[in-house]
């Protein structure tokens, strides 16, 4: 399985963004791909407080940890693309990681 990051919207309406991730996570799922949406994991209850600079640091550093191991980033835009998702896009292109732009809805 080819090892993906998922960049999509988190902050704004979170219940809307969280939602939609997970649609993502499926649709890279069901092309085959391991996903790691970590806007998703670290923002959990009980892990880190995106709202909190320091916290929402160390999910962004988390995440791009990760990253250095994955294959490419997917970034979906059906929602637009956020500041964070722009810092994903430049992390990966830094990184020499592709980047592939996809929607769920066409």
């Amino acid at each position: 399985m080819r090892l993906v990051i998922i960049e999509s919207p988190y902050a704004g309406d979170i219940e809307v963004n969280v939602k939609y991730a997970r649609a993502c996570l499926r649709d890279s799922l069901d092309r085959g791909e391991a996903p790691l949406a970590s806007h998703l994991l670290y923002t959990q209850e009980g892990v880190l407080h995106d709202s909190f600079p320091l916290e929402r640091r160390k999910g962004i550093d988390a995440g791009l940890a990760w990253g250095m191991k994955a294959d490419a980033t997917i970034v979906y835009i059906d929602h637009g693309i956020s500041k964070g998702m722009q810092f994903g896009v430049a992390s990966a292109r830094k990184a020499n990681r592709p980047v592939e732009f996809r929607r769920l809805y066409e």
